[in-house]
């Protein structure tokens, strides 16, 4: 199948709403470049491991990227993108230097060539992300390792939201724990949990290729015996609750069915929302209070948010 790399040369602040357009249009992921990632600090706690070249990053702004199938609405569809890009600016929304460009691509390529990206990273006291192309050797006997290949679906274990999530899931995951992952995308927490012994985990998806990516990554860590991935629109396919349930998503949809994770999690256990932008915390946060939830935790790294809640016994 031909693929086309739509990019978007734009602004950092208008990454969410061109990533949203983009959504809209059917587009599954986005790849960002931000030039500010070359010259960004970053806390180095558990040896992170970080391998930029500059030569895959514009010289300024940001590059949007994202991959539409070549089929006779592909004109239409792009053209449709282009007219809600320019109709940010209604919207006091700097988009920069708003270059659009359309290049063509084999899918093998599209499935490989974000891996120069991806290197192994240890986000934890005990997790490290190791992509399955990468040779790794533990450095402590106690590390768990987390092997991925992350495919079209999202998350490959180190953005800031799914590195929260994994250390959350560190400190409140017991042996013999029930848990549900929402929203499951490559596995990574859901074969973190089984890593840590948990003695059952479901990990639900709506999105087939994320049902089909999750599957393989648990196979590839050996936990099918524990893990069980499902096709489900958020907790629609559980009838019992869980010890601890996980739900890495926007914030939007969290907000939307509180009342449904409620009921999914067993009293006296832990509820993880995570993939809450800084300006949606509070929203969250009241949302999870108005449901039941006591608020335990609140973690922050960078402009994210992980909230760490629990259920009443």
């Amino acid at each position: 199948m031909k693929w086309s790399e739509l990019s978007v040369h734009t602004t950092n602040e208008a990454i969410e709403s061109i990533s949203n357009i983009l959504h809209e249009a059917g587009v599954s992921g986005v790849v960002i470049e931000d030039s500010e990632d070359l010259t960004k600090h970053r806390e180095d706690m558990f040896g992170e491991i970080y391998s930029l070249d500059p030569d895959d990053f514009p010289t300024e702004g940001v590059i949007l990227k994202a991959y539409l199938p070549v089929n006779s609405f592909l004109g239409e569809t792009v053209e449709g993108i282009k007219l809600a890009i320019n109709s940010l600016i209604d919207f006091d929304i700097n988009v920069g230097r708003n270059v659009v460009t359309i290049s063509e691509v084999d899918e093998e390529d599209w499935a490989t060539s974000w891996k120069k990206y991806y290197h192994p990273v240890k986000i934890s006291e005990r997790f490290t992300i190791v992509p399955t192309w990468e040779n790794y050797h533990p450095v402590s006997s106690d590390e768990l390792i987390i092997e991925l290949d992350p495919g079209m679906a999202f998350g490959t274990g180190t953005h800031p939201t799914t590195v929260m999530s994994l250390q959350a899931l560190e400190k409140h995951v017991q042996r013999g724990n029930s848990v549900i992952d929402v929203g499951t995308g490559s596995g990574v927490l859901a074969i973190g949990a089984a890593l840590l012994e948990a003695e059952t985990v479901r990990a639900l998806d709506l999105d087939e290729v994320a049902v089909k990516s999750a599957s393989l990554n648990v196979e590839l860590n050996k936990v099918e015996h524990r893990v069980e991935v499902f096709h489900s629109n958020l907790l629609d396919a559980i009838d019992k609750p869980a010890d601890v349930v996980v739900a890495n998503i926007l914030a939007e949809i969290i907000i939307s069915f509180t009342d449904d994770a409620y009921q999914a999690v067993k009293p006296g256990g832990t509820y993880i929302t995570s993939g809450i932008i800084a300006q949606k915390k509070n929203d969250v946060k009241e949302a999870l209070k108005a449901s039941g939830f006591i608020i335990e935790d609140v973690m922050m790294m960078e402009d994210w948010v992980t909230i760490i809640s629990k259920k009443p016994l």
